[in-house]
Parts: structure tokens; C-alpha cells; sequence
């Protein structure tokens, strides 16, 4: 069985660009972590805080892949990721404090961090969001023929999958 590393060719939505390794799905998750395109790394995505620009100003890559309800799975990324954060600090804050816990503290302070969370992790989420997709759907070639010919999501036809 041979247990050479398979190199898979990486599909740039820039029409000159020369074919290269595709990048790992690690590199995509910090990419996306730090607010850059995952499939290529460049700054500015992001037109404000949490909405992304229609296409990376260095690739080209649509930010939306062609569907108009993808981001619902980074609002659930981002409703999961809140919550962890909300039980992990509220176990930390019972143990730390028992048996004079503070439940007032608890119930506002709770409060306050589900709300503030939620703003502040979702760009994150969408971005995290477009680094999974691109890691479990790479940019194929009839992704990147309506990448470079600007299919809309107003088409009839939805962007061509794998």
C-alpha cells in the first residue's frame, strides 16, 4: 500500500494563476480564525465587522459559493461555539466559587455574555464556516468557470457542485 503524501492540485480563481498545492485544512481554519480568505490568505474579506465582501480582493473566490441560505450553518457554528463558551465559564465560576455561589452573578453575567458572544464570535463563525466548505468542497472547475464569468445568486441555476 503506498503511504506517500497525495499532493491534489489547488484550483485558483485567478486566471493566471499557476496551479499549486492546495492548502491544508489547517492552514484554511487559521486563515479563517484570523478573518483572511481561507482558500488563499489575504486580508480584507470583510466589508464591516461581520459582512463579508462578495468575492476575496486577491483570489476572486465568490464568498457566498452560489447558495442563498449558506451562512445558516456558521449561525449554528456560532450558536454552538457561544454556548460551549457560556458552560465551560459558568462550570469554572461553580467550582471556583462553591458553595457560595454567586447565582446572581450567574443568571446576569450569563445574560450578558450570550448576547455579547454571539456578536463578537459570528464573523469568526462565517469565516470558520467558509474554510470548512472549502476544506470538504474544494473549488472545483465549474465553481471556477462561474467564479470567472460572475454567476450571481440570482440565477436559476445554483452554482455546480462536486
Amino acid at each position: 500500500m503506498n503511504h506517500e503524501p497525495r499532493t491534489v492540485e489547488y484550483v485558483s480563481t485567478r486566471s493566471n494563476a499557476a496551479a499549486r498545492p492546495r492548502p491544508s485544512a489547517a492552514k484554511m481554519l487559521l486563515r479563517a480564525v484570523l478573518r483572511r480568505c481561507p482558500n488563499c490568505g489575504a486580508r480584507g474579506i470583510f466589508a464591516g465587522y461581520v459582512a463579508l465582501r462578495e468575492r476575496c480582493p486577491r483570489c476572486g473566490l465568490r464568498l457566498h459559493r452560489g447558495e442563498n441560505d449558506y451562512f445558516i450553518g456558521a449561525y449554528l457554528l456560532n450558536l454552538v461555539a457561544v454556548e460551549l463558551i457560556f458552560a465551560g465559564l459558568l462550570a469554572l465560576i461553580f467550582v471556583a466559587t462553591y458553595p457560595d455561589t454567586p447565582w446572581a452573578l450567574l443568571q446576569w453575567g450569563g445574560l450578558v455574555l450570550m448576547l455579547a458572544g454571539a456578536v463578537l464570535c459570528y464573523p469568526f463563525s462565517k469565516a470558520i464556516w467558509l474554510a470548512a466548505d472549502l476544506i470538504f468542497r474544494p473549488v472545483s472547475e465549474e465553481e471556477l468557470a462561474w467564479h470567472r464569468r460572475d454567476g450571481t445568486m440570482d440565477e436559476r441555476e445554483e452554482l455546480p457542485h462536486l
